[in-house]
């Protein structure tokens, strides 16, 4: 038996005044867009902007539905979102906030599984890795590839 070990490595800012200008557009693009949630039963806005290869930035907000699990994470409508409209444009990196009770939450909010599986499959799809920013008002995590946040993917870029 050989005892094996993951490691996973991680970039943590203490405030978005320390991302690059690229960066801190897309995380202030992705706190924008938890305005566009409908989150009339958690009251936890969640807003996603993804920036496409040439560019190109899609937004999206988590939408909630009475009869719970018909509603949608925001990093997937705004990835299900870009694909439709930019279905030949890989995607570069995602950043995902969340709001509640009005405010930043202090600490980032983590993509559910089905969330990490749809990066990981845009990510295959494109070629190449998509980075992700985790925004929080106290901290924001920058991984450098879906694989940092879903360990032995199906289709890791990494063979």
């Amino acid at each position: 038996m050989d005892k094996r070990q993951i490691d996973i490595t991680y970039l943590e800012y203490g405030s978005l005044g320390e991302l690059s200008a690229e960066d801190r557009d897309l995380a202030a693009r992705a706190i924008e867009a938890t305005r566009n949630s409908y989150a009339p039963y958690s009251g936890f806005h969640v807003g996603a902007a993804v920036r496409l290869d040439d560019g190109t930035i899609v937004t999206g907000a988590n939408q909630e539905n009475i009869a719970y699990p018909s509603g949608l994470c925001a990093e997937r409508t705004a990835m299900f979102h870009a694909a439709a409209e930019y279905p030949d444009t890989p995607m570069q990196t995602i950043a995902i906030a969340a709001v509640s009770g009005g405010t930043l939450c202090s600490e980032p909010a983590t993509p559910c599984g089905a969330c990490r599986q749809v990066m990981a499959e845009y990510q295959t799809r494109g070629g190449h890795p998509i980075s992700i920013l985790l925004v929080g008002a106290e901290k924001i995590w920058k991984f450098s590839r879906v694989d940092n946040l879903l360990p032995l993917i199906f289709d890791s870029l990494e063979k």
